[in-house]
């Protein structure tokens, strides 16, 4: 059996994306979801037109995006347990 350079290059690629996918997890006493959603919404008041984004960063904190209802968009790095906006670096 004849093993292409191009095929073994995919083999060994898909082989290690899994472990290099693995990351950290919010910690265990972090605001739920749920709660981090309220808290931009509320923070947001009716200036909130909808999320955009909201994902956990491997940083330690989540990373939402969302529009304004004058079409702004605005970026904010959230603490994983207040849901304070953190200041930025």
């Amino acid at each position: 059996m004849r093993i292409f350079p191009a095929a073994a290059a995919l083999t060994l690629t898909l082989g290690l994306a899994p472990a290099l996918a693995i990351a950290a997890p919010p910690p265990a006493d972090g605001l739920k979801l749920s709660q981090i959603v309220a808290q931009v919404e509320t923070s947001a008041g009716a200036a909130l037109a909808y999320i955009d984004e909201l994902e956990w960063d491997d940083d330690g904190y989540w990373e939402v995006k969302y529009i304004t209802t004058d079409g702004r968009k605005i970026e904010e790095k959230l603490d994983p347990r207040t849901g304070a906006t953190m200041p930025r670096r």
